[in-house]
């Protein structure tokens, strides 16, 4: 997986950041595209990268602020109007089925596609073939919902050179033995489980809306490989982010190493901070949780394993 934040603002837009939306790139779906949020002016950073609207299947709603939903109508009728046909559907919190049929039944735009929108509540978690999605309920001033994207683990790479050691040639019989079936072959019985490498642990990407510090942060981050999380002020001003319902550099941190988190990724920044600002903003971050980075549009990162952030 990939993250692609396009993005990285809060409240407004910026001369230096645009306000909320992250791509998650699935490589493991034939690089099928996930977006979380979709502020004003989404589909404008979309063409400055190599993301195409028709590869977007799914969108995820945080919560219903303008900075993370105005550019969804936009986006939704541009998608189809580029040629996009197949089914999308939209995860969000009660009252985004309403935001999105208003906003296309009154500006008469009709999408060419299935368009599904699920209205979603704290503990829904949603099945996908190679994953499961999370879903908590955060601590904002109106309800706010945090992501918890969790691969299926990975069956093991099939150990070729033992296969070939037994004379065993490439086939259609390597296919059934990576499926972990019981094959026979020239008088001997293969067991695929037999001639595979260790299952390989599913990744774990957290993405989360706009929160006070609270109990299901810590609950959706834990163990992940990547998370995103808010920090809209400093750590100074961590009384008027309390008030604001958002949380700072220093609490953002305190979440990813109370979690056992591998990676945090810093973003909706304020638009009183500058870029100027960016570097002490993660330090202070990094004081509390070394691997800390702060997000920028357009900034772009792997999402790894434990073992390949070692």
């Amino acid at each position: 997986m990939q993250l692609l934040f396009l993005g990285t603002g809060a409240g407004v837009p910026a001369k230096q950041r645009n306000v909320s939306s992250i791509a998650l790139r699935r490589l493991n779906n034939e690089g099928a595209i996930w977006l979380f949020d979709c502020g004003e002016a989404t589909q404008h950073q979309i063409l400055h990268t190599t993301i195409k609207p028709r590869r977007i299947e799914k969108i995820f709603i945080t919560h219903l602020h303008g900075d993370h939903i105005y550019g969804l109508p936009g986006l939704l009728g541009s998608r189809s109007f580029q040629g996009g046909t197949d089914p999308l559907t939209v995860y969000g919190p009660k009252g985004i089925k309403a935001f999105i049929q208003s906003a296309l039944q009154l500006s008469a735009t009709y999408v060419k596609y299935d368009l599904s929108i699920i209205e979603i509540e704290d503990g829904t978690v949603i099945e996908e073939s190679d994953c499961f999605i999370h879903i908590g309920k955060l601590d904002h001033g109106i309800d706010s919902f945090g992501y918890r994207v969790v691969e299926k683990d990975r069956t093991g790479e099939l150990q070729v050179h033992k296969l070939k050691e037994l004379g065993v040639k490439p086939g259609p019989i390597y296919k059934q033995l990576k499926d972990k079936q019981t094959v026979q072959w020239e008088g001997m019985t293969l067991n695929g489980a037999d001639f595979l490498g260790e299952d390989k642990k599913g990744l774990i990407v957290t993405i989360l809306g706009d929160t006070r510090l609270c109990r299901r942060s810590f609950e959706l981050a834990e163990g992940a490989d990547l998370l995103v999380h808010e920090a809209t002020f400093e750590q100074k001003s961590e009384e008027m982010a309390y008030e604001y319902f958002h949380s700072t550099t220093a609490q953002a941190a305190t979440v990813a190493k109370e979690s056992g988190v591998k990676e945090l990724w810093l973003t909706h920044i304020s638009s009183r901070y500058t870029s100027v600002d960016s570097e002490d903003l993660v330090n202070e971050a990094r004081a509390i949780f070394e691997n800390s980075y702060i997000a920028h549009d357009f900034s772009e990162t792997a999402v790894l394993s434990k073992e390949e952030n070692s």
